[in-house]
């Protein structure tokens, strides 16, 4: 008898952790289900929806999958995998619209909030979630060294009841529940978050390859897996993939604040890598830009201690990542926290976009008043903005704009509203004016929308380097 290399004849049929009853499969579409068997074992599926049996053998390592047909059923459906030595049936599958949401803690935060950090209308969200249309998917935070090819920790689908959904993303509740009940189709959600983590730790080891060298290290999975680059790709993206998903919600940003410039490489090359790997098309990206907070103070000006510099780069990845948008925030921040508690509002900015751009809501308006142009009128300048059809607005007087001569030294200004698109910014101390800033701290209210209360970014005119505020800013 050989000792030490014993080998199971017949291996059951195993399915990967995302592919279980009640999960929802993207709706009249070619779909990938996979996993893995014995050795050249024969495989046979049975889809209720479809009149004739699928037949497959797995590979000489094991792993089979295969892509079948969906249609628009709204009905519940089974799939059932024999082999010769198991059967596996998965029941109260739907076809709906599937959405990944990922990113740090304020994609992570629970319906139910954290301690003393509440989500805003939580517990009548809760009350109401009760929603046999309605499923989600919450992926466990684990890092890796190397791509798994299934949750370590295992999860399943779940049906969205005050239970399951207490504990889920709000972002990711409230987008999958605004958008399940206009379009009228069941919806899946899937969260796959970890608080604080950086873009690094999302980005496979190919791509990353490709920037810094890099070591990752068993210390590093123990003690900070979450901002150990590709930890988290490998163990909480890689697993998920091929599985269908019409698109992605994307918040974070905050542990990359202070290197803007890398974040705009980074987040883009991310996107790019995730389309390539599923393998569907440049799927939307629709991303929160991060909310303004105090960071302990606003002294930093002139450089990237100041989030304003990072919600610029975010705003500029717009241009660089095909098919996406972005939700802008500059009036939904708290000083208190770092975890703004209206996680609606910004499910709501992400749901426009998808509407728009993705369901063909052409009448639904997505895009926040955005800076254009500006031109020097007298002792002022006139800031254009595009993105303002139906015109500008403030709630009050327009705050945080600021404005600059040749010396590059910003006063606080004084601003109105004129024609609708426009913006005039002036203060007297600045006679020959070549500059504005507005909401350029990282701590800020934000005061300018469009008429359909889109807030407009921190954005500023100029690229200097060097530019400085002046020391006594009570003067306008």
């Amino acid at each position: 008898m050989l000792i030490g290399s014993t080998q199971l004849l017949h291996a059951d049929i195993k399915l990967p952790s995302i592919v279980s009853s009640n999960m929802v499969l993207q709706r009249n579409t070619q779909v990938t289900l996979w996993g893995w068997a014995d050795v050249n074992e024969e495989i046979t599926i049975k889809a209720s929806w479809l009149d004739e049996y699928k037949k497959l053998k797995a590979d000489d390592k094991g792993n089979w999958r295969i892509d079948i047909q969906t249609t628009n059923s709204k009905e519940p459906q089974k799939v059932s995998f024999r082999s010769k030595t198991s059967q596996i049936t998965l029941d109260n599958v739907l076809f709906g619209e599937v959405w990944l949401c990922s990113g740090q803690s304020n994609m992570f935060q629970p319906l139910k909030g954290y301690n003393a950090q509440p989500t805003f209308g939580s517990t009548m969200a809760i009350a109401k979630s009760s929603n046999p249309n309605l499923r989600l998917f919450a992926v466990d935070r684990v890092g890796s060294k190397t791509p798994l090819k299934d949750l370590s920790s295992p999860s399943s689908w779940k049906q969205a009841t005050p239970e399951t959904v207490a504990s889920f993303s709000a972002i990711g509740y409230f987008f999958a529940q605004q958008l399940q009940e206009i379009l009228g189709v069941p919806v899946g959600i899937i969260h796959t978050s970890w608080g604080a983590s950086t873009v690094e730790a999302w980005i496979s080891k190919e791509v990353m390859n490709s920037f810094q060298e890099f070591v990752v290290t068993d210390e590093d999975i123990i003690k900070k897996p979450n901002r150990t680059a590709t930890a988290l790709f490998n163990s909480m993206i890689k697993p998920l993939i091929p599985y269908n998903i019409k698109g992605v919600l994307w918040y974070q940003g905050e542990g990359n604040r202070n290197e803007p410039n890398k974040y705009k490489q980074l987040l883009p090359v991310m996107v790019k890598d995730w389309r390539n790997r599923w393998g569907l098309g440049d799927f939307p990206f629709y991303y929160v830009q991060i909310a303004p907070y105090a960071y302990g103070g606003n002294d930093a000006y002139t450089n990237p201690q100041n989030s304003a510099f990072m919600r610029e780069a975010q705003l500029e990845c717009l241009e660089l990542i095909p098919n996406s948008g972005i939700a802008i925030t500059t009036d939904l921040g708290s000083f208190e926290t770092i975890h703004p508690p209206k996680k609606k509002e910004v499910a709501d900015r992400l749901l426009f976009n998808a509407l728009n751009q993705t369901y063909g809501f052409k009448d639904v308006d997505f895009v926040a008043p955005t800076y254009e142009s500006h031109v020097v009128k007298n002792d002022s300048i006139i800031v254009n903005f595009k993105n303002a059809e139906m015109g500008l607005f403030s709630f009050n007087e327009l705050e945080d704009f600021e404005i600059a001569g040749e010396d590059k030294v910003f006063y606080p200004a004084s601003a109105k509203i004129i024609n609708q698109k426009s913006v005039q910014v002036f203060n007297k101390n600045v006679t020959k004016p070549v500059a504005v800033r507005y909401a350029w701290k990282n701590w800020v209210i934000g005061t300018l929308y469009d008429t359909n209360l889109l807030p407009a970014s921190s954005f500023r005119t100029d690229r200097w380097e060097d530019a400085t505020q002046v020391k006594s800013m009570s003067q306008k």
